[in-house]
């Protein structure tokens, strides 16, 4: 599910699960975490660079398994990190962090990217975090590194309108440093990536070190809020609502069950 390949002192891990658009079931998120950690403790590698197989960098969690947890928890296999141990990896990981984002990228696909150090796209990326769509919350610190990163009317509208973006949207935004040609994309995020391996590894360390440093409290604080959110949220009518309409291929109707389920605005405002 994941491969890995060495240029030099930068360690090119690729998600391959193509067929399911590299999204994220339980094997994968442990797979990703054990890349991660390996990668970090490896004197070898200097520098990662994620990318994704096939036409998507990510298509985010496995939306049937996510689905079964909340439907049929009795069959559903919790993996030995899951997407909390692949969020905590990103957290701590203590070496510079490129993603080549080839193609379709959706929530943990899209959220992820706020851990990186430097985001490359290709001119065919999209962005795309269906939250609102599936009637949950955002997720992996999201709402506090977005607007970190983008500013706030651009996180709000990337987090709340459940839209795609396209990767010039996020080259204006702040959420991509360069976008290139599909057939560049890889050559030009190695060629930079090698550029920083060639520098001494303590000092890409303690670079990274100081600049997020003061971040990770905040991160955690995000996480447990959203946490949360998506306890109150998941299982709830909108959320049911969500993905029948999902399996029934038609759009979703919300404000009905928000009509026949009136959300008590209060409960919602205690974390």
């Amino acid at each position: 599910m994941i491969r890995s390949e060495d240029h030099g002192r930068v360690r090119v891990l690729t998600l391959d699960r193509p067929d399911a658009l590299n999204a994220f079931n339980e094997a994968l998120y442990d797979a990703a975490t054990e890349a991660l950690s390996d990668a970090a403790q490896s004197p070898d590698v200097a520098v990662v660079v994620l990318t994704g197989a096939g036409r998507a960098f990510s298509a985010g969690t496995d939306v049937v398994e996510m689905a079964s947890r909340t439907t049929d928890p009795e069959n559903f296999t919790a993996g030995v990190h899951g997407f909390p141990g692949l969020v905590d990896q990103l957290t701590a990981f203590p070496k510079p962090l490129l993603c080549a984002v080839n193609g379709l990228s959706l929530g943990i696909g899209a959220t992820l990217l706020g851990y990186a150090d430097l985001v490359f796209m290709s001119t065919e990326a999209r962005v795309r975090c269906p939250f609102t769509d599936l009637a949950v919350a955002p997720e992996a610190a999201s709402s506090y590194l977005f607007p970190l990163l983008l500013g706030r009317q651009h996180a709000t509208w990337l987090l709340m309108s459940s839209e795609w973006f396209s990767a010039d949207d996020c080259l204006r935004m702040g959420l991509a440093w360069r976008v290139v040609a599909p057939d560049q994309l890889l050559p030009e995020t190695l060629a930079v990536a090698q550029r920083l391996a060639a520098k001494p590894l303590g000092s890409l360390v303690e670079t990274k070190r100081t600049i997020v440093a003061a971040h990770r409290d905040l991160i955690a604080a995000a996480r447990r809020r959203e946490d949360n959110a998506f306890a109150r949220l998941l299982g709830q009518p909108a959320n049911l609502e969500a993905f029948t309409a999902l399996a029934e291929r038609r759009p979703p109707d919300f404000a009905a069950v928000d009509a026949a389920h009136p959300v008590d605005v209060e409960r919602h405002r205690v974390d």
